[in-house]
């Protein structure tokens, strides 16, 4: 069977009905009876067409492993169930095959999983994406930079654990064949004000809390931070922790993430830094002082804190202590200092504080767009992932939730227009009649908001920027006065007097009739939100601080760069990024994902049915089904339709021959459905009326039966021919293996007779033979006998004469020998007396060392100069000749082995020495050089022909000449280029063509830096301001590291008497043009082998990876 009928499909074994434009009857009960039904069963995914509802379960659920990748990997949107990985595989395909661009918008209220959702997008599109070393690379940094930002911009609240208080926006940027290489994140309007104020149950940032559990003291200790929650002002205790959130891990794993996405350790220790000046400054108190003129001043209660945020930020105290007290007004070329009360520097302090942390968290996401960023100059597809906060009303709503939930009806409005391009499209596309939609257009509602003249936004940046008296009242005032008449705006104050006894409006708000429904808003503090003042003695105080990341977050504060303009507000800033956003999704096909909370417990298997239907409600999900029904509920190709639906008609069933439409149109006429319940299109059939689909589902499914019947009685009757045949068959064969055995017993019967006969002949011819044999051999035994004892007789006779003349001659000789013994002893017994003790001593000494010279010839050692093996000494009287024996052998077989030495090999071993001494327990390879000969040129330049160009050129004697590697700082790969070393110069040369690329004279060379470990990276370092180092300092990879350190250390201080610095360390700084690159040397297992691998981290950062 195809695809389509598959288990999963999307109309097999439905649980309700899995697509919302099938539902009938269409109303709001049984859209949320459907979801509820299918949140039951744990199908927590529904669509609209193509618009996926996703309903946050509360729990993991196992419809995430990589075989669910799998399983929707290149499938059609509709071919299995719902799921958030069919409009991930659908978007990320159109992308790849069909170059558009695409967009994942991803809204839904606080709680409701949307960047849950956009995770598992991303980690979607990064598990079917291309694989590789680079774009493996690519892939993590993307995703690892999620616990960055959710660290620095989510926070605890009562909605939701892992709330974001920040919209996002990622554009991630593929290549021709669909790889990954960057990306690039937006963020709008951080909540800064939580840094300072966090309502009941609701938690401060994540990182704050972070921080504190899972620093090490030492780490605690530099920052002048504690570890209890208590100490600081700017944390809320009633919810500091929370159930199934470890902050200890969560800081490992951000710290962790840093480094993946290419945070220098410099950089992250200045954002701690940062982030704990921010927790300090909660603590800083003021009490009123009055001065001799009856102004109130301020002053700071502990000095401790202060002193403590100025040596973590490198400001001067009494710069900072002014400018918590004092606040200098510039007009044109007057400056006007007054005294601030208390009120005003805790004002002060808080606005500090907030732009410190919202500066932060600004420069945090261009560092993670300065690393993930595609380097590549080519042509990018881009698919866009917008997480952002959904429509927020709560009991208290003042300028974010305004500002939030403008920005959501900017959605809306773009979500009804792309909806309704999308699907006029496809008509016009398909050939089909379009027919004008009625639906509510929230144009009217972002006019109200943003129009340029008139508009709320309009009217505070007016209001703020007014002279004179400005507070929250005037500027309520001023919006009953022109707002007073729109049918969406209330007050209770307005011209219209019916509200005038509505008492659910307080005095001090106004109403909003949004898409999602109406909205209060409390007036108070949005002159103040929208205004964002930062007083200029404390911009100033910042950029005078010695902290870089500081100094930087500031530059307003240079006195140089003073503008006297006023900055734009925070409601003209967010209305200007809402614009550019909405330009951009414009430009880019959209997908959609509406996020559902079921219950405001955070449990599951809970699904409240108010809450869901509100949020039905304002998410206009109701009418986004009815737009897609307004004209065909259904459409499918007609390949799957043709393919699904074939068994209901005899023309088309098994097989159809012709094309597939004019088999849709044969079937459908074969079932005789009404012409005006279905149009043909170009490639697809659209069906009018879920009820007609619903009819042929009925059909196929009455079918299926029939022909699973059909199938089991064909099955049946095989199987009974098939036992019968079988059985035939074997009947046979017993039969004959029946018979077989028969005659196989007869037949071994008569042969065991016939053996039995045999074996009696055998024996009786046998016995015979056997006497005859034992009679003849008895004969033969006889006479060897009778011969044995005759030659044994004569033998004796004979050893009998031979030992008796024998014993004669010996008596003669001992006669003889004792004669002459008597003779000598008469004739010399005179002379032995008087000298024979020294005669016997002197003989005996001298038998002794003849002995000992003669057993030293055999014994002497090899006359290899390091064999230090001697022989034992025999006698403890030789000790010193013994030794002074052993030194003259060892001089005279070191005088022969020097003898051997030819001027070349003396002077290969004063290098071997060199090398010695600048290596040795320094370098682990050195120790493997050791044994290898010192050849110098490997390339043999002057006799091989491929170099005779390369030869003619160098006119002085090259001292070596080898291969390297020459390592790209872009990308960490080598390319291979001719290293060449003469009395004067390095020249560098290309190795196929042999052209000089460059020549750098010794004297431009200052320091060469290696690693410690076993591996041949070596950096030449050159000297600044000379014609060579315009490219910046080299870093090549050699087979020979020591041999050529070692000859261009010697040749430079012979030529130029200067010693070149050997630097061994396993992280140094390698100058690349104008930027300086940090070379690090890991442990770590290389997939091909024991080869060193180069790997570019970052753009500051080039790792080496050895075994």
């Amino acid at each position: 069977m195809a695809k389509m009928e598959g288990k999963t499909s999307l109309l097999d074994n439905m649980i309700g009905v899995g697509d919302m434009v099938l539902l009938e009857p269409l109303d709001e009960e049984s859209f949320i009876n459907n979801l509820k039904k299918r949140f039951d069963h744990n199908e927590i995914y529904t669509y609209i067409g193509s618009v996926v509802i996703s309903v946050n379960p509360y729990r993991s659920l196992p419809i995430y492993t990589p075989d669910k990748v799998e399983e929707y990997r290149n499938r059609n949107f509709y071919e299995l169930s719902p799921h958030i990985y069919a409009l991930s595989d659908e978007a990320y395909r159109s992308l790849r095959d069909q170059d558009k661009d695409q967009c994942i918008l991803i809204t839904g209220e606080s709680g409701a999983g949307k960047t849950e959702a956009s995770k598992l997008v991303m980690s979607y599109v990064a598990a079917v994406c291309g694989k590789g070393a680079e774009v493996n690379q690519v892939k993590e940094q993307l995703l690892q930079s999620n616990p960055v930002l959710e660290a620095f911009g989510n926070a605890k609240t009562v909605r939701n654990d892992n709330s974001s208080r920040f919209g996002k926006y990622m554009d991630i940027e593929f290549d021709f064949k669909g790889d990954p290489l960057g990306g690039v994140i937006s963020n709008y309007l951080l909540e800064k004000s939580r840094v300072v104020r966090q309502p009941r149950a609701e938690r401060n940032f994540h990182v704050f809390y972070q921080l504190l559990s899972g620093a090490s003291e030492d780490l605690l200790n530099k920052l002048k931070l504690e570890r209890d929650f208590s100490k600081y002002n700017y944390l809320s205790l009633d919810s500091a922790k929370v159930n199934g959130i470890d902050d200890a891990s969560n800081f490992r794993t951000v710290r962790n993430a840093m480094q993946i996405v290419g945070f220098m350790e410099h950089e992250t220790q200045s954002v701690l830094e940062v982030v704990a000046a921010v927790l300090k400054l909660g603590n800083i108190e003021f009490k009123p002082e009055s001065r001799v003129n009856g102004q109130d001043e301020s002053k700071i209660k502990d000095k401790n804190e202060l002193k403590e945020i100025c040596e973590l930020t490198g400001i001067d105290q009494s710069v900072l202590e002014r400018a918590f007290s004092f606040r200098t007004v510039e007009a044109k070329q007057e400056k006007v200092s007054t005294t601030l009360n208390v009120a005003q520097a805790y004002y002060a302090r808080d606005a500090l504080a907030k732009n410190l942390y919202s500066r932060l968290f600004s420069w945090l996401v261009n560092r993670i767009n300065e690393s993930i960023r595609a380097q590549s100059k080519v042509r990018k597809k881009v698919m866009g992932v917008l997480d952002i906060y959904g429509f927020e009303i709560f009991e208290e709503n003042s300028f974010e939730q305004f500002i939030i939930n403008y920005c959501n009806e900017k959605l809306q409005q773009i979500f009804i227009e792309l909806t309704l391009k999308e699907e006029q499209e496809e008509y016009i596309r398909e050939g089909i009649e379009w027919t004008h939609i009625e639906y509510f257009n929230n144009a009217i509602i972002c006019d109200l908001i943003e129009n340029n003249q008139n508009g709320i936004l309009a009217m505070l940046d007016e209001e703020c920027l007014r002279p004179g008296t400005v507070t929250d009242e005037t500027f309520l005032e001023k919006l009953n006065q022109i707002c007073a008449t729109h049918q969406h705006f209330e007050s209770r104050m307005s011209k219209s007097s019916r509200f005038l006894n509505d008492t659910s409006l307080p005095h001090s708000c106004f109403r909003i009739q949004h898409y999602a429904g109406k909205v209060m808003y409390q007036v108070e503090g949005f002159v103040d939100k929208n205004n964002d003042l930062l007083y200029r003695d404390l911009s100033q105080a910042m950029w005078k601080s010695n902290h870089g990341l500081i100094k930087d977050m500031f530059p307003e504060g240079n006195p140089a760069k003073i503008n006297l303009k006023r900055p734009p507000t925070a409601g003209s800033q967010f209305k200007a990024s809402v614009s550019t956003l909405m330009k951009n999704l414009l430009t880019k096909n959209p997908n959609y994902i509406r996020c559902i909370k079921p219950n405001d417990k955070k449990a599951s298997h809970i699904f409240n049915d108010a809450l869901v239907r509100h949020q039905v409600s304002y998410l206009g999900l109701l009418e986004n089904v009815r737009v897609r029904r307004a004209g065909y509920a259904f459409r499918q190709p007609y390949e799957p339709c043709l393919e699904r639906y074939k068994m209901l008609c005899k023309q088309t069933w098994p097989h159809w021959k012709g094309p597939a439409r004019a088999g849709v149109e044969v079937l459908l006429n074969d079932l005789e459905i009404p012409k005006e319940e279905f149009s043909f299109g170009r490639s697809k059939i659209f069906i009018r009326n879920p009820r007609t689909l619903f009819k042929l589902e009925e059909l196929r499914k009455e079918r299926l039966e029939d022909l699973a019947t059909l199938i089991q009685k064909i099955y049946r009757g095989w199987k009974c021919r098939t036992r019968f045949l079988l059985m035939k068959r074997s009947q046979v064969v017993v039969a004959a293996w029946v018979r077989r055995y028969l005659q196989q017993n007869k037949y071994k019967r008569i042969k065991s007779s016939t053996i039995v006969v045999q074996s009696y002949t055998r024996g009786w011819k046998a016995r015979k033979i056997l006497r005859e044999l034992k009679y003849q051999k008895l004969c033969n035994e006889a006479a060897t006998t009778i011969a044995a004892y005759w030659h044994g007789t004569q033998a004796r006779r004979e050893l009998k004469r031979l030992k008796e003349e024998a014993r004669r001659k010996h008596a003669v000789a001992v006669i003889w020998a004792y004669w002459l013994g008597l003779k000598v002893r008469r004739e010399y017994r005179k002379f032995f007396r008087a000298n024979a003790g020294r005669k016997i001593y002197e003989f005996t000494i001298q038998r002794i060392m003849q002995k000992y010279f003669l057993e030293m010839k055999n014994k002497v050692p090899s006359v290899s100069p390091i064999d230090n093996s001697w022989p034992t000494r025999p006698y403890l009287f030789l000790d010193a000749t013994h030794k002074e024996m052993k030194r003259i052998f060892h001089l005279w077989r070191c005088k022969k082995y020097r003898d051997q030495f030819t001027e070349q090999k003396k002077f290969i071993y004063d290098e071997k020495l060199e090398a010695s001494e600048l290596f040795k327990e320094k370098k682990t390879l050195y120790p493997a050089s050791v044994g290898q000969p010192f050849q110098g040129d490997y390339l043999e330049i002057t006799k091989n022909p491929k170099y005779k160009k390369l030869s003619d050129a160098i006119e002085d004697k090259i001292i070596i000449a080898d291969t390297v590697s020459k390592i790209n700082r872009a990308n960490g790969k080598g390319a291979t280029r001719i290293f060449l070393l003469t009395k004067s110069n390095v020249i560098i040369a290309d190795h196929k063509s042999g052209q000089i690329k460059l020549e750098v004279p010794l004297g431009d060379v200052t320091k060469i830096s290696m690693s410690s470990q076993n591996d041949g990276f070596f950096a030449l370092h050159l000297k600044e301001g000379s014609a060579a180092a315009s490219k910046g300092d080299f870093l090549f990879s050699n087979d020979h590291l020591i041999e050529m350190a070692t000859k261009l250390y010697r040749t430079t201080l012979m030529q130029t008497k200067q010693k070149i610095i050997i630097e061994i360390a396993d992280e140094f700084l390698v100058q690349f043009k104008q930027d300086k690159v940090c070379v690090k040397f890991i442990q770590g297992t290389q997939k091909n082998g024991n080869i060193p691998t180069c790997k570019r981290k970052n753009n500051r950062l080039l790792e080496v990876a050895v075994p």
